[in-house]
């Protein structure tokens, strides 16, 4: 009696009666799918949050895993906004600025689940990181209003998007010439039907996403935002036809943009007049390439942006010249930190691990972007890819830039062939304790509090007060990492929880001991 006393007092001093003290946390064996298996049982995921433009058309889906079919209430929706009691899609307009809780339920034969969430209507367009899929490392130059709608279909049907994934983004070779009531960028013979897309992609509570330049000529050989001519002729600069690689890339593969002298601002800006032409269509977002990403040509597209009828978020690539970024914050929604990534441990481990000066531009609504997730099976950029090959990446390489990314606040976009995941990345995509800390909505800044030996800790702390933190190893062997208590100055907050395997792993001694992977990482929530 008096020891089971005694055990009782150290448990409520201690904090915790459940947990033991981490000696050394193993390592997974490589390979293995961490994450668990999705649950019957209806779950709402996703951020607590989400931003609209006041009197914009908008779209969103509430992210629910669980066992089909479901059935959704929501109370509390603001004056012109719906929900759809099956699909779970909220669509509609608010009109006035302000901030609106709504409650949400979800049920199904297994259960129950209900969550609050905020609707931020006004300011910032994204009040989380982008969520979603590019072209550029999956079709590529093969691009198509086909190719688009079938990754939307593989969002909503594979279970990404029960998970938060929201965007469909087409990045370069999508581009025909100009026309249309504005004189636009039209789309080019693979997009038969812009409106129409976006209409499907709507219609699953999803977003699709569009690439343009404020240069005269795009990367890829396109037509891009600036013209040299009022009328938007180009065709002083075209290469012969049977020099291009595709009839409406008129400059040639790269770098013939640069050659002919397009990778510069035209004399005529028309950015506004396509701006009107995606609204029209319904897209909502905007990957913008050029070098350098200015001040002054920022703005003017943000300008342009926000006179359109629909929300459209700006995302700025590519390599922002750092000196740059106090002019860019203010008015793009991403910037990109980088040139392209690649599928290699070096690229991998290069750019994601000199992230941290950019961090002192993160914030809410702005969003430092590392470039995107080389996980799955993907193609090689610039080329008309139709068949796709796995990552080169290990394993191992994959949970060190997916928890890398997660705690820099990052945006989360894949480009791999979603319609042929394996478990091992399903796993990787679906794991919402580690989507919660990528999507945690305070944006606080990830900071790196040891770098030796060829291991990294870095730390973030979430809105909630937990703290976020990863640990890897860079070496090219499997390796122990001991840190102590002190340098990882976490408070009161003793009780770490393995986010991949969504489990709780013990509390923190004087001394913790982290086994790790060659390349690999773990990823701890430290739990108040």
């Amino acid at each position: 009696m008096r020891f089971l006393f005694a055990s009782l007092l150290f448990c409520i001093f201690a904090g915790t009666c459940y947990s033991k003290v981490i000696e050394t946390y193993p390592a997974p064996d490589s390979g293995l799918r961490l994450t668990p298996k999705v649950a019957n049982t209806p779950r709402i995921n996703g951020a607590d949050v989400f931003a609209v433009k006041e009197g914009a058309e908008f779209v969103f889906r509430v992210p629910v895993s669980g066992e089909r079919p479901l059935q959704f209430k929501v109370s509390g929706l603001p004056t012109g906004v719906k929900c759809d009691p099956k699909k779970g899609i909220l669509s509609g307009k608010i009109k006035r600025k302000g901030e609106f809780i709504i409650n949400i339920s979800v049920k199904n034969s297994k259960g129950t689940a209900s969550k609050k969430i905020k609707i931020r209507c006004g300011g910032s367009l994204l009040a989380t990181p982008p969520m979603g899929w590019n072209s550029w490392y999956s079709y590529s130059e093969a691009v198509s209003q086909e190719g688009i709608e079938k990754m939307l279909k593989n969002m909503d049907e594979s279970g990404l998007a029960d998970h938060g994934w929201s965007y469909v983004n087409i990045d370069d070779c999508w581009q025909g010439v100009r026309g249309g009531k504005y004189n636009a960028i039209q789309p080019n013979v693979r997009f038969p039907n812009m409106k129409k897309l976006c209409d499907y992609a709507h219609s699953l509570g999803l977003k699709v996403g569009i690439y343009s330049t404020p240069w005269m000529g795009t990367y890829a050989g396109f037509i891009g935002g600036s013209a040299p001519n009022e009328k938007g002729d180009y065709s002083e600069k075209y290469i012969p036809v049977e020099k291009r690689g595709q009839e409406t890339q008129f400059f040639g593969t790269y770098p013939g943009t640069l050659r002919a002298g397009m990778g510069k601002v035209g004399s005529v800006w028309m950015f506004d007049r396509d701006a009107k032409q995606f609204s029209d269509w319904g897209i909502d977002y905007i990957k913008v390439d050029w070098q350098p990403n200015d001040e002054a040509n920022t703005k003017r597209m943000f300008e342009d942006l926000s006179q359109a009828k629909r929300a459209i978020v700006l995302s700025l690539s590519n390599a922002a010249p750092y000196g740059n970024m106090d002019g860019l914050v203010k008015y793009a929604n991403v910037t990109r930190t980088t040139g392209d990534i690649h599928d290699s441990w070096g690229s991998i481990k290069n750019i994601g691990f000199s992230q941290e000066r950019w961090q002192k531009y993160l914030k809410v609504g702005h969003y430092p972007d590392p470039d995107m997730l080389q996980v799955g099976k993907i193609g090689q950029a610039g080329r008309r890819n139709t068949t796709f090959r796995p990552t080169r990446l290990t394993p191992d390489e994959q949970f060190t830039q997916v928890s890398l990314w997660a705690l820099l606040s990052a945006p989360f976009l894949m480009s791999c062939d979603m319609g042929d995941l394996d478990d091992f990345t399903k796993g990787l995509l679906m794991n919402d304790e580690v989507i919660a800390i990528q999507q945690d909505s305070a944006a606080f800044p990830a900071t790196r509090i040891y770098d030796g030996e060829g291991f990294h800790v870095w730390k973030k702390e979430l809105a909630n007060g937990d703290l976020a933190i990863g640990f890897f190893n860079l070496n090219d062997t499997k390796a122990i990492l001991k840190i102590t208590d002190e340098k990882l100055n976490v408070g009161k907050r003793k009780n770490f929880r393995d986010v991949w395997r969504q489990k709780d792993a013990g509390t923190l001694g004087k001394l913790i001991s982290i086994e790790l992977n060659p390349h690999g990482a773990t990823l701890f929530r430290c739990k108040k």
